[in-house]
């Protein structure tokens, strides 16, 4: 019997990660392309099926064979799989993703929300594997959120549940992707965290990171200039954290749960938004659900959404819906 692979697909703001998954979790010839500059939708569809059949021709090769596809799209996915709206790649936006896919590689192919494959991933294989009800963030380009209640992925009436990145923290705040103004992910993504560094530098505050050329300036870095507590970056780290735990302290009160799941590449720098964000979180929250809300950083690193996607194109009944 051959072995079976699904090619798991997590397409983010930035960059595009795609692999083959077996059965067991092993996540085998990895490939990563730009997710920008494309002008149409269609456009980035050639690229992934060029990819795909890459990967379908490499498991060929190894006597194996390819039995499915699974999808994380940034932004609202329906159930057939077509992305309704993309905030961070527009050019997406009523692209039937899953359909197109599906009819140029001829095999099933699955797509949801990018968050909501990653805190699948960390559910069944990562941090979450024992947190019954729990809500995954996503801090990367933007800011995402994937909702675990009683073991199963909530997507709501129309699949937008876990939009944690557009809850309101500030109502006159800068413009978002989404069409609000001031949302959590204006602040406490990668982008609004070197937003922050650059009007903060731009009004002449001293810092290390002013040295950086404009494209070496990065989330990482602030992280490592607060760590050497260079003032700037830990002031903009210490507000992030705050509006996480402002936006969490709402979560909290209304769905009690386990806890939260922080990945993306601003999880690296956790520990120094855990002091403001937790702060933040029990002088908003009741005092009982904000004790009995766990925050862990992700383990599954850069796969969990290829993970998560690929369990998904294998088994689309996780899905729990209104």
């Amino acid at each position: 019997m051959k072995r079976e692979f699904i090619i798991g697909i997590d397409l983010g703001g930035t960059n595009c990660r795609l692999a083959l998954v077996d059965e067991g979790g092993q996540v085998l010839d990895g490939r990563r392309f730009s997710s920008r500059g494309y002008e149409r939708g269609r456009d980035l569809i050639e690229r992934l099926v060029s990819e795909c059949r890459n990967l379908i021709e490499g498991a060929d090769n190894q006597g194996a064979r390819v039995s499915a596809v699974g999808a994380g799209v940034p932004g609202l996915v329906d159930a057939q799989g077509q992305v309704v709206t993309a905030p961070n790649l527009g050019f997406l936006n009523g692209i039937p993703f899953a359909q197109d896919l599906a009819e140029r590689l001829k095999l099933p192919v699955a797509a949801m929300n990018d968050a909501n494959a990653i805190a699948w991933g960390e559910k069944i294989w990562g941090a979450g594997k024992d947190l019954h009800s729990s809500l995954t963030v996503t801090l990367g380009t933007g800011v995402g959120g994937g909702l675990i209640l009683a073991d199963r992925l909530w997507i709501g009436v129309d699949g937008s549940a876990g939009e944690f990145g557009h809850i309101n923290v500030e109502p006159e705040g800068p413009p978002c992707g989404c069409g609000s103004r001031g949302c959590l992910e204006q602040y406490s993504s990668a982008t609004g965290i070197l937003r922050s560094v650059r009007a903060a530098l731009g009004a002449g505050q001293a810092s290390c990171l002013a040295k950086l050329e404009p494209e070496a300036l990065t989330s990482a870095e602030v992280g490592r200039a607060a760590r050497n507590e260079d003032a700037l970056a830990v002031e903009v780290l210490q507000d992030a954290g705050r509006r996480l735990g402002q936006a969490l302290a709402g979560v909290a009160n209304l769905l009690n749960l386990d806890g939260v799941v922080i990945c993306g590449g601003v999880a690296e720098s956790l520990d120094l938004l855990l002091p403001s964000l937790q702060e933040e979180l029990f002088r908003r929250a009741f005092e009982r659900p904000a004790r009995r809300l766990q925050i862990v950083a992700g383990t599954l690193g850069d796969n969990a959404g290829i993970l998560g996607a690929a369990l998904f194109g294998s088994k689309p009944d996780v899905v729990w819906a209104a």
